[in-house]
């Protein structure tokens, strides 16, 4: 298994049909509520000059460079995945289980991937959208 004993920051990713939902699990807000975020694809309707078709998100994950993230794994419904692989990183969200990985943005960027598990009809329009920021 993938652990890192001291990660900088731990996230929560959960998927939904057809969107993650995603948790910063170390931080609150300032009335304790935690840091909490739907991200949906953007429609092609709506997507700005040099946007990506089918790969743009309404609010992406951002996370610090060269700071070891850690990503709780889970699903609300049916098995979804966890895929960037520019990152390295592919994991199953299971219903009622967390799975576990990590991973280390050494560029700042912004890292793309998508839902990479047959989980219906719209799974092609889960991507998922890490911004590495310095």
């Amino acid at each position: 298994m993938d652990e890192i004993v001291d990660p900088g920051i731990t996230v929560k990713a959960v998927g939904h049909q057809w969107y993650w939902s995603y948790e910063y699990s170390d931080y609150a807000m300032q009335d304790g509520t935690s840091l909490n975020f739907d991200s949906y694809m953007v429609p092609t309707s709506d997507l700005e000059e040099g946007e990506l078709r089918l790969l743009e998100v309404d609010n992406r994950l951002v996370v610090p460079v060269s700071t070891h993230v850690r990503v709780v794994i889970s699903s609300a419904d049916v098995l979804h995945c966890w895929a960037v692989p520019s990152l390295g990183v592919k994991l199953d969200a299971v219903p009622g289980r967390l799975n576990q990985t990590s991973f280390l943005a050494d560029r700042a960027g912004v890292f793309y991937g998508q839902c990479s598990e047959i989980c219906g009809a719209n799974h092609a329009f889960m991507p998922i959208v890490v911004e590495a920021k310095g």
